[in-house]
C-alpha cells in the first residue's frame, strides 16, 4: 500500500507540480487549496504526511498546523512546511507551530521526493 499525502497550497501551479511529483513516486495524493478545504478532506482521509504551504488565504498554514497538532485525531500526521517567503526565523516559526520539516519555494523537483521520504521515515522511527 502506498503512503498517503495531503498537499495544501493555494497556488494551482505549485499544487499541480507537487501532486505530479509525488504521484509519480507512487504516493496516494489528495489536495486542498486552503485550510478550510484541508480540514474538510481530513474528515474522510488520514494522510501520513501533509505538505503545507504556510501562506494560505484565511487561516494560514501555521495556524492550521497548530490546530492539527492540538487534535488527538490528527496529532500524529507529519507536516512538511513549504513557503516562498523564506526569511530568517521562518523555519523556527514553522517548527515551533508543530511542523516536522521545512522546505522553501521554488520547490526543487529533484530533491522533493527525498525530503518527503525522509519525513515519512522519521515518523516510522518515532512510532507515528
Amino acid at each position: 500500500m502506498s503512503e498517503s499525502i495531503l498537499i495544501v497550497d493555494d497556488n494551482p501551479i505549485n499544487l499541480k507540480l507537487v501532486r505530479v511529483i509525488l504521484t509519480t513516486e507512487g504516493y496516494a495524493v489528495r489536495t486542498a487549496s486552503d485550510a478550510e478545504e484541508a480540514l474538510e478532506v481530513l474528515r474522510e482521509f488520514t494522510p501520513r504526511l501533509i505538505v503545507m504551504d504556510l501562506q494560505l488565504p484565511g487561516m494560514d498554514g501555521l495556524e492550521l498546523t497548530r490546530r492539527l497538532k492540538a487534535d488527538p485525531a490528527t496529532r500524529g500526521i507529519s507536516i512538511l512546511a513549504v513557503t516562498a517567503y523564506a526569511m530568517k526565523g521562518d523555519e523556527e516559526k514553522a517548527l515551533d507551530a508543530g511542523c516536522d520539516g521545512y522546505v522553501s519555494k521554488p520547490i526543487d523537483a529533484d530533491a522533493l521526493p527525498a525530503i518527503v521520504a525522509g519525513c515519512l521515515a522519521r515518523t516510522v522511527e518515532e512510532g507515528r
